[in-house]
């Protein structure tokens, strides 16, 4: 096993950081609190900086990600579970059983504030229970208890039986039947809505055993100036609630997208096969809000974006753009309740919305071009319910290879049918269609989890700007940039990059809150450096586990780019992405990142980011140049 794990036991006297990982191993019943260095923290800051660090230190490449050698990593950040604008986030991360490679994702949840004060920066799960297990952390008291009780109950419910024991002010994360029964793109869930880690990190917890996390904390988080960071987070979680009621963008919050996506020819419909459809208004953002019966958020967040509506059944059920997007138009559903039906068994098997919604238009379009057997088509809710079930539950020969993701699935039915598994890495494609978008097309393709929204929302800019047609290195350019800030900064302080997208609050407030708690004076250039570091360390993560990979594995779904796919009417009527032109612009990427033709980051650019021992660590599996 590579360790090149760096001072991690060196004695720490910094605030910002709480300069613990409290280590389980469920196999042995037995914790320990590990120190870390105040290097360390400088290094990789935290969230996604200090999981990427570990998991590269840490797993032997080659692994089985639903084995007990993978490991359940909950990072935190310097400002997480601060007071302060949409703080209330934590990541989750571990090898990840959808790609196969480094995999994480955020959610919302009170775990961000109790895990800090209960002493830790990062919890790190290892082995395998013998039993269902929920993890008990309060302090420096940890515990082993059963989890039969809930063990094949969905997450609702599993929530429900932890806050009737603990109260509802623990923190929370647990999984439901998806998890359990290893599904690959199982997610982790928390409070009403939340949900986290789409590369399978429910799946991770599912093969430990572990259905639950309940953390509780009684100390102090560690601060420079905790009266100052007390004042300038409350006054800031005012300011940043009334420019929402003066934007009024939690009105139709993420699904105001929808109406937009639909005109400018960037909706998922019909397994991404059209753009835009005469009925996508029936489910827009307006639509949403008027069927609105409630609404949540995560801890710390003023402009709460979880619209809750009746579904079919007449449950509650939490929707935003992508679910929505998903699990409607791209399934050609549109009416909300059966779609708030679909994301409702999602929330409770623990299904992500993302790729459960691709893998079913998948199957679809798999039944509809004679590649799979069926009779499943477009429109068909209760089909697709029908369908969600045998999933979550592996039932049935479909149920069971389908819960292995588009990817594995299309390679099974054959006949061409991997060109039109929405997925990039074998993570499926979040709900913006890029048939004609290169720059978006190419965020998914550089994505370093697969191809996930989050890292890299360039579709704004690219569309806006008018510049739709280009594949010049501007729109490279600006992908990074959004990489270092969405990707880097916010996933490694960690919070919510809602208040700086959605209602332009100034990026310059983080250099201030992180100086608050930590005492360290940095400017953003400092973050974008740290941010560079993380991406190129997941990179050498992705060679140990691919080393004959090439850069056709940064490359977008290949019915984007099918002359037989084209629209025939609206605004890119005709058009589709160009290999050439596609690659011409992966390389203008490769060039600004430092990064050789396969995508691997030179010798240079790893002396330049400090990275050069993890270099020679990961040399073994593929030259660098």
């Amino acid at each position: 096993m590579i360790r090149v794990i760096l001072d991690y036991g060196k004695d720490f006297a910094m605030n910002g950081w709480t300069g613990q990982f409290l280590r389980v191993n469920l196999t042995t019943k037995t914790y320990k609190k590990e120190p870390f260095s105040e290097e360390f923290a400088r290094k990789w800051i935290g969230g996604r900086g200090f999981a990427a660090k570990i998991l590269f230190d840490e797993l032997a490449p080659g692994i089985d990600p639903l084995g007990p050698d993978n490991k359940f990593i909950v990072a935190l950040g310097p400002i997480a579970g601060i007071p302060a604008p949409n703080t209330g986030k934590a990541v989750v991360a571990g090898k990840s059983p959808s790609t196969g490679g480094y995999g994480d994702g955020n959610l919302g949840t009170r775990v961000a504030e109790q895990l800090r004060k209960a002493g830790y920066d990062v919890l790190i799960v290892e082995g395998r229970a013998a039993a269902p297990t929920m993890l008990y952390i309060e302090d420096d008291k940890v515990e082993f208890l059963p989890a039969e009780a809930v063990w094949g109950k969905g997450t609702y419910e599993t929530n429900d039986w932890i806050y009737a024991k603990y109260g509802k002010g623990v923190g929370v994360l647990n999984i439901g039947q998806a998890g359990e029964n290893l599904i690959r793109y199982a997610v982790v869930r928390s409070l009403e809505g939340r949900a986290g880690g789409r590369t399978g990190m429910g799946a991770v917890m599912g093969s430990k055993l572990l259905k639950a996390v309940v953390v509780k904390g009684t100390r102090p988080i560690p601060q420079a100036d905790p009266a100052g960071m007390k004042k300038v987070g409350y006054d800031d979680l005012r300011e940043v609630n009334r420019i929402d009621k003066k934007t009024g963008w939690s009105i139709q919050s993420t699904n105001g997208v929808l109406a937009w996506c639909n005109e400018v020819a960037a909706l998922p419909v019909r397994n991404f096969r059209k753009t835009h459809h005469p009925d996508a208004w029936k489910c827009d953002g307006e639509r949403l809000n008027n069927a609105r019966i409630a609404t949540y958020g995560c801890p710390n967040c003023t402009m709460r974006c979880g619209i809750t509506i009746r579904d079919e059944e007449g449950r509650e059920s939490e929707l935003d753009y992508e679910n929505v997007g998903l699990l409607g138009p791209n399934l050609e559903i549109f009416d909300l309740p059966p779609i708030g039906s679909l994301n409702y068994m999602c929330d409770d098997y623990g299904v992500d919305t993302m790729s459960g919604g691709c893998v079913l238009s998948f199957y679809a379009d798999a039944v509809d071009h004679g590649a799979a057997p069926g009779d499943l088509r477009f429109g068909d809710s209760a089909g697709f319910k029908k369908l969600l079930t045998s999933i979550a539950l592996r039932q049935g020969e479909i149920g069971d290879l389908l819960a292995e993701g588009s990817l594995r699935a299309a390679r099974k039915f054959g006949h061409g049918s991997v060109d039109y598994a929405m997925q990039v890495k074998g993570l499926e494609v979040a709900a913006y269609n890029c048939k004609f978008i290169p720059g978006m097309a190419l965020a998914f393709g550089v994505s370093p989890i697969g191809a996930h929204h989050k890292e890299s929302w360039v579709i704004t800019f690219e569309l806006k700007q008018s510049v739709r047609e280009s594949y010049g290195p501007e729109k490279a350019k600006k992908v990074i940039e959004l990489q270092r800030i969405r990707g880097g900064l916010f996933e490694s302080i960690v919070a919510c990059r809602f208040p700086w997208i959605e209602n332009g609050w100034s990026l310059e407030n983080y250099p201030k809150y992180f100086k608050l708690v930590s005492g360290l004076d940095w400017t953003l250039d400092d973050f974008w450096t740290v941010a560079d570091r993380v991406y190129a360390m997941i990179k050498l993560f992705w060679l140990r586990e691919y080393p004959g990979a090439d850069r056709k594995q940064d490359y977008p779904p290949a019915v984007w780019f099918d002359p037989t796919n084209v629209d025939t009417e609206g605004p890119i009527a005709g058009k589709h992405l160009e290999y050439d032109k596609y690659d011409v612009l992966l390389q203008h990427y490769y060039d600004l990142r430092g990064y050789d033709r396969r995508g691997i980051p030179t010798r240079a650019t790893l002396e330049r980011l400090g990275l050069a021992e993890e270099g020679r660590a990961a040399e073994r599996f593929g030259s660098l140049t």
